[in-house]
């Protein structure tokens, strides 16, 4: 897929990892100018994709909102938060994670209201997204097994799925959707309680 940003800036910020380089990449192959600082037309911050020890949620949080308010002021701007499927529903094994991916769904949904009608605000949740045999979101678990498998597609989503959705939620033609969650999991969410 690809999307016209021919004129637009983007950052990425957050944690780092091969679903933000290959989407920087995907970015740029869509016309925009990746930069490193100041207040871009579209910013995409990304939570931790697998679980990670000693990352700060808060910083990320604060983040998306003092750029929500400068886009805003300035009176135009896109935010995409990065985030594991597990936001919008809960995981045993990774119980932690999914209570700090929830609390900052909270804060897309509740940005999303406060910095409308300029800013939209929207967030991807990735199940198992894997590059090559190393999953660089969700896990295993989210995939299952044969005899019952939880992602309905039966195994992991690739970098250039995970892309494909990020860049309809970065589409500056896509007016309409702000405060929402698309959730690329390949159907964990449907299945996971199939085996329970």
């Amino acid at each position: 897929m690809k999307i016209d940003l021919t004129g637009q800036t983007a950052r990425i910020a957050g944690a780092a990892g091969p679903v933000c380089a290959a989407l920087g990449d995907r970015l740029a192959h869509s016309g925009a100018t990746l930069i490193g600082a100041g207040v871009p037309d579209l910013l995409i911050l990304s939570a931790p994709l697998v679980k990670t020890a000693g990352f700060d949620w808060a910083s990320l949080s604060d983040n998306a909102r003092d750029m929500g308010a400068a886009m805003q002021a300035r009176g135009a701007g896109r935010i995409l938060v990065l985030l594991p499927a597990c936001a919008a529903l809960p995981m045993r094994r990774t119980p932690v994670l999914s209570m700090q991916a929830a609390a900052l769904l909270a804060v897309v949904r509740t940005l999303a209201m406060t910095v409308a009608p300029q800013v939209a605000v929207n967030a991807l949740g990735l199940g198992a997204i894997s590059e090559g045999e190393a999953p660089v979101s969700g896990n295993a678990a989210m995939i299952g097994h044969a005899s019952v498998g939880h992602a309905s597609v039966g195994g992991a989503g690739s970098l250039a799925k995970a892309c494909d959705t990020a860049l309809f939620l970065c589409d500056r033609d896509d007016t309409y959707l702000t405060g929402q969650m698309l959730t690329a999991d390949g159907g964990w969410a449907a299945g996971y309680g199939r085996s329970f």
